[in-house]
């Protein structure tokens, strides 16, 4: 029998004084042609199928049998119960059943009722209050595991330590490197084309200088550090617990805060000052490359600079460095323990981890910013 012989499937709905009958005819296959449906389904389960008619069919036609049954509502303690699926094939009667004595998953109908203003405003405003307190219980877990490391009570193997300061520090030269030179030659070609107008070539190495211990070299190093250490924290913290190797350090006694988030904080805030003074010196090399193109003699350059910082300026960098990097390392660290037990999770922190860790650079640096104005620094 080819796919156009096959008798189309009908369903007709009846009411009458028994009661709703749903007559079923016709072969229901996906292949097939569409159901045609006669009357109107009505709000309860219908009390007796005819089937007499009914040819072969695929999931189709439990499909449909089920659709109407999951729109009913579901009956209470005291109401009758649904009627018995009499008359339907003894196959499908089985299967009918076993498919309504499990619940419906909640999230296979999702509300997509337009929330109101109000409604976006109060989950947003939860959100973040949820947001702060994780982040105020993470800092207050790491104070206390610095604590614990202060008493020599923190445990946690020497040799991750001194790998994690390795990838944190010597491993991130040549992306901080390349960038901090870049950043000193915008500087200076941006300086040097408006100081041009007055005769000042000269100051372009003021404003290179100032630039970088102040502002640009521990910014930058910051936001590299976010993207290259930060993800690499996340990443590698979630792919431990979604390997439920996190559960395995607390069943063998370790807690692993102190064992994987301890040294990563530690390695970055040490790491951070130093890899500061080098993209300042390094952004300040760049400045002197289009100083030399434009005809300002290294030396002469090189005096110039020193001549406008101070301790004052070329600390003030420096100072900021360990709270960018135990932001970042909290940042990284944070979302990694909390990620979920996948891939697509661990994905998913790596991305939060940024995301987090540069903003929070950002909101230091303007505080700090404010901070130094009125102190007049």
């Amino acid at each position: 029998m080819t796919p156009s012989s096959h008798p189309p499937p009908t369903a007709v709905w009846q009411q009458d004084g028994e009661g709703v009958s749903l007559t079923l005819a016709g072969d229901w296959l996906r292949e097939g042609p569409a159901v045609s449906v006669t009357g109107t389904a009505p709000d309860r389960a219908p009390t007796r199928y005819q089937t007499d008619a009914l040819g072969s069919h695929d999931s189709t036609l439990p499909a449909f049998i089920l659709a109407h049954l999951r729109t009913l509502k579901a009956p209470t303690e005291g109401d009758p119960q649904p009627a018995p699926l009499d008359g339907l094939p003894d196959n499908l009667r089985c299967l009918l059943q076993l498919a309504l004595a499990v619940p419906e998953d909640g999230g296979a109908h999702p509300d997509i009722r337009p929330q109101s203003r109000l409604e976006t405003i109060g989950n947003a405003t939860l959100s973040a209050w949820q947001s702060g307190i994780s982040l105020l219980d993470f800092v207050g877990q790491a104070v206390l595991s610095l604590g614990r490391f202060v008493r020599g009570r923190a445990r946690f193997r020497t040799s991750d330590f001194w790998m994690t300061l390795q990838q944190c520090g010597v491993e991130a030269l040549p992306i901080v490197s390349l960038i901090s030179f870049l950043i000193g030659l915008i500087l200076a070609f941006v300086g040097s084309v408006q100081l041009a107008h007055f005769g000042a070539d000269l100051y372009v190495a003021d404003l290179v200088g100032i630039s970088m211990v102040r502002e640009m070299g521990v910014v930058m190093t910051a936001i590299i550090m976010s993207g290259r250490t930060g993800a690499a924290f996340a990443a590698h913290i979630g792919s431990m617990k979604a390997n439920e190797e996190i559960d395995a350090l607390r069943t063998f006694g370790f807690d692993p805060f102190d064992f994987l988030v301890l040294p990563r904080i530690l390695a970055l805030v040490l790491m951070m000052p130093l890899l500061t003074v080098y993209a300042d010196l390094v952004g300040i090399l760049g400045g002197m490359l289009v100083g030399a193109a434009s005809g300002i003699p290294p030396v002469l350059y090189w005096t110039e600079t020193v001549a406008s910082l101070n301790i004052t300026n070329a600390s003030l960098g420096v100072l900021k460095s360990p709270f960018f990097g135990a932001a970042i390392a909290i940042s990284g660290c944070m979302q990694g323990m909390r990620a979920g037990n996948s891939s697509a999770a661990v994905g998913e922190a790596t991305t939060r981890a940024v995301v987090t860790a540069i903003t929070s650079v950002i909101v230091l640096d303007s505080a700090f910013a404010a901070i130094f104005t009125l102190l007049d620094i």
